[in-house]
């Protein structure tokens, strides 16, 4: 069965640092182009941050040099690191992968994560003091 799994979010306050996990299961994320979303209170879904297969990473414009896409193959699974965090970060968090799909076109043009090989449920960040 294939699956995706966030954990990492939670309440932080304004300046505060938060690490987002997701763990691939059924499927090795290795040979998957891998992408952060996130859906804030009244906003669209936004694509935050895209890794794909090859190397390519990509950043929203809204928090690049604040957040750090990683992968641990080991683990089958992938980070955000998310730094200097904002109110405006306040969100619910989720990964998917995609086979096809390249880092910045991943990010860029997915409306939809159903869309895509696979997505998680959602964790929540919540940016307050």
């Amino acid at each position: 069965q294939v699956q995706l799994v966030e954990s990492g979010g939670g309440l932080v306050q304004p300046g505060g640092s938060l690490r987002l996990s997701c763990v691939a299961s059924g499927f090795t994320l290795d040979y998957y182009n891998i992408g952060w979303f996130r859906q804030g209170p009244g906003k669209e879904r936004e694509g935050v941050s895209c890794s794909g297969r090859d190397g390519d990473t990509f950043y929203a414009d809204s928090v690049k040099g604040r957040f750090t896409i990683s992968r641990d193959s080991a683990k089958n699974t992938v980070y955000l690191q998310m730094n200097s965090l904002k109110p405006e970060d306040t969100a619910v968090y989720y990964c998917a992968a995609d086979f096809t799909l390249i880092a910045q076109a991943l990010c860029v043009t997915t409306s939809d994560v159903s869309e895509l090989d696979a997505w998680g449920q959602g964790t929540q960040v919540t940016v307050s003091s």
